[in-house]
């Protein structure tokens, strides 16, 4: 018989009600339930004695994978031969999950489980894990507890190669490194270790020819892979490479940048004359097309004053206009000394052409705070700081966003364990 060959079937009566059984597993099932009147009986006993009565099964579900289905699945031909519900009581809810048992005559058992959707592919560990409850290690890959509970059977359908009855009781014990979960089943002194991988529902509904579509998945399962968690890293290794690059670029800019002083000259301001609006002695700006930095200090305490500016290109008449205040006040209270403001403001015009210049500069103040000096200074080609911090921001914000999504998605994973996260705002 080839490995393609399906496996042989062998067809018996329930001593219970009579229904035909079908058994696929080759004489290795150990228990076989009856689907008609769900009786559990012993299969290697020639007499199938009756383990288990289940007169009263109102509570079953039909298997997903309706048994006896066959499939091309992990490189060899599986059939489905056993089903099976199990449930954990957790704050007071239950939380209930199936299991469906494939066979291959060659590859032996493996296990499909599924809950909300989420699907696993579990088979019996090759090793020994070591596990501290607190961590299991298999293979040389670390795995974190994620949750210790007790699991009852609830229902049950098909052939098993263990004794299965409704009821019985086993606690499981999930280790998680997504997409992988390595669990332990205790019953007794007896201790079966499983490993499961997680796999998409339209996999198994293709392998195993399944009408429809599969369920969709609801929340975020305790080893579902995060794909964002990918996504982020490889976001903040570009977001990196593109800071450095930012950086060098400044760095060269701040090296090659002229700064260089074209105009400096001091004036002082009497609130209550009735023309100040003057203009300044011209300047050139030379070069390329660059930057002009204007800055003003004045010599104000618990005053302001306000400035009107105007930088016009002495040949096409072309003005750039803009307005700063300077303001800073300070003083004492009962809680000491406080200070407002500044004596010093600087504003950047970006992309000035070069030629021949002069400011038009119109003060304002209150007209009983007396004169106020202050200084101008006019810096050709200085380096634009703004620019490079709202680059690093537009390179930023997405890391951010695919971080703080990664974040919100371990959350919900967690938030089902033995070991919740908090919250950001709880102080994780």
């Amino acid at each position: 018989m080839s490995p393609e060959t399906p496996p042989q079937v062998q067809t018996l009566a329930c001593p219970n009600c009579g229904a035909p059984l079908t058994v696929r597993s080759m004489g290795r099932a150990v228990t076989i339930v009856c689907g008609h009147c769900h009786s559990i009986l012993d299969a290697k006993d020639p007499q199938l004695k009756i383990l288990q009565r289940f007169e009263a099964a109102t509570g079953g579900e039909s298997p997903l994978i309706p048994l006896g289905s066959r499939g091309k699945w992990r490189g060899a031909l599986y059939e489905a031969i056993g089903f099976q519900v199990r449930s954990m009581e957790a704050d007071g809810l239950t939380y209930s999950w199936r299991e469906y048992l494939l066979f291959n005559p060659y590859k032996g058992f493996r296990y499909l489980t599924e809950y909300n959707g989420h699907w696993n592919d579990c088979s019996v560990t090759t090793a020994l894990p070591e596990a501290d409850g607190i961590g299991a290690r298999y293979l040389g890959k670390k795995y974190k507890h994620f949750q210790t509970c007790t699991a009852h059977t609830t229902f049950v359908l098909g052939e098993f190669p263990w004794q299965v009855r409704v009821d019985d009781a086993v606690e499981v014990t999930d280790y998680v490194a997504p997409p992988y979960v390595l669990s332990s089943e205790t019953a007794g002194s007896e201790t079966t270790w499983t490993l499961g991988e997680y796999v998409h529902g339209a996999d198994i509904w293709k392998a195993f020819g399944l009408p429809g579509i599969a369920p969709a998945p609801m929340g975020v399962y305790e080893n579902q892979p995060s794909a964002l968690k990918a996504s982020a890293g490889q976001t903040w290794f570009a977001c990196a490479g593109l800071a450095t690059a930012i950086f060098v670029i400044f760095t060269v800019n701040q090296l090659f940048s002229q700064q260089a002083q074209v105009f400096r000259e001091a004036y002082s301001f009497s609130p209550s004359s009735t023309e100040a609006s003057f203009v300044t002695p011209e300047f050139e700006l030379k070069g390329r097309t660059s930057s002009v930095e204007v800055r003003t200090d004045a010599d104000v305490s618990n005053q302001w004053i306000y400035l009107d500016y105007a930088l016009i290109d002495e040949d096409t008449g072309q003005a750039y206009d803009f307005g700063r205040e300077v303001t800073y006040y300070s003083g004492v209270d009962s809680d000491g000394n406080w200070q407002e403001g500044s004596q010093h403001d600087r504003v950047t015009l970006p992309s000035i052409p070069p030629g021949r210049y002069y400011l038009r500069i119109e003060p304002e103040s209150d007209s009983s705070l007396g004169i106020i000096g202050y200084t101008v200074t006019v810096t050709r080609d200085v380096p634009v700081l703004g620019v490079y911090f709202l680059a690093l921001a537009a390179i930023l914000l997405p890391a951010l966003l695919i971080s703080w999504r990664t974040y919100n998605f371990e959350q919900m994973r967690w938030a089902e364990s033995d070991h919740p996260m908090k919250s950001v705002g709880g102080g994780e």
